[in-house]
C-alpha cells in the first residue's frame, strides 16, 4: 500500500504532499517542508559519493530507496531533477513503475496546464483524481 507521496522541486522545496492512508501519523506541514529538505540534501549526498555511476559513464542517481523496520521509502529523480518519493508498505519491491506514471500525471495535469507556474506548489484537482485513482489500484 502507498501511504504518501512526495514531489520535490529541484532545489529541495516540497510543491506536492498527499497522504493516502488514515491509519498512520500524519506530518504536519512544517515536518513535511522538513522532511522535503533533509531528503534533498541526502539524495544529493549521495549520489556524489556513489561509486557505481562515476566508474560506468552513467548520471548518479542518488538514493532508490530507503528500507526501515515499518515502512519504504522509494525515489524517482527525473532529467530535469524533480524528485518523486512514495513511501510504501515493505511488501512493495520496485515501485519505479507507478513513480514513472506519477511524473506522467504531474506532467499532463501541472506541467501542460497555462496556470501553473515552475517551482510552485502542485494544486490540480485532476493531478489530485488520477493521483487516487493511481493510488488505490496500487
Amino acid at each position: 500500500m502507498i501511504h504518501s507521496v512526495f514531489i520535490i522541486n529541484r532545489s529541495g522545496g516540497l510543491i506536492y504532499n498527499k497522504n493516502y492512508n488514515t491509519h498512520i501519523a500524519q506530518l504536519s506541514s512544517n515536518e513535511a517542508l522538513i522532511f522535503a529538505g533533509t531528503f534533498h540534501g541526502i539524495h544529493a549526498l549521495a549520489s556524489r559519493i556513489a561509486p557505481t555511476g562515476k566508474t560506468l559513464g552513467t548520471k548518479d542517481t542518488g538514493i532508490q530507496t530507503i528500507d526501515t523496520r515499518n515502512f519504504r521509502l522509494h525515489c524517482f529523480q527525473t532529467p530535469t531533477g524533480i524528485k518523486f518519493i512514495a513511501a510504501t508498505d515493505l511488501l512493495h519491491a520496485n515501485l519505479t513503475g507507478v513513480l514513472t506514471k506519477i511524473y506522467e500525471l504531474y506532467c499532463d495535469y501541472a506541467l501542460k496546464s497555462p496556470f501553473y507556474n515552475l517551482e510552485m506548489p502542485v494544486r490540480s484537482d485532476m493531478f489530485d483524481a488520477n493521483m487516487l485513482q493511481l493510488v488505490q489500484q496500487n
